[in-house]
């Protein structure tokens, strides 16, 4: 099954090594636990406001902060065996 992952930290350690979440936050106006969240890759969904914001900050598409990806626990691809 797909997901979507983030990948702020990367753009972040990208953009400067030494922001914290927390300057982040501060920086776009945005609540510093939902900033965390999409750091950790703890999202459940994904608000348009802050992926707008992140990406003027950083001046990246939003494919650039978040990437669809293979979980590996795709339930069709599991069989049981009958004897």
């Amino acid at each position: 099954m797909s997901v979507i992952r983030s990948k702020l930290e990367e753009v972040m350690k990208n953009h400067d090594p030494k922001l914290s979440i927390r300057k982040l936050a501060k920086d776009v106006n945005y609540h510093f636990d939902s900033v965390r969240r999409m750091y950790k890759d703890e999202m459940v969904q994904y608000p348009r406001d802050l992926l707008l914001k992140l990406c003027l900050y950083f001046d990246v598409q939003p494919g650039q902060l978040i990437r669809i990806e293979e979980d590996g626990t795709d339930k069709e691809t599991t069989t049981d065996k009958v004897v």
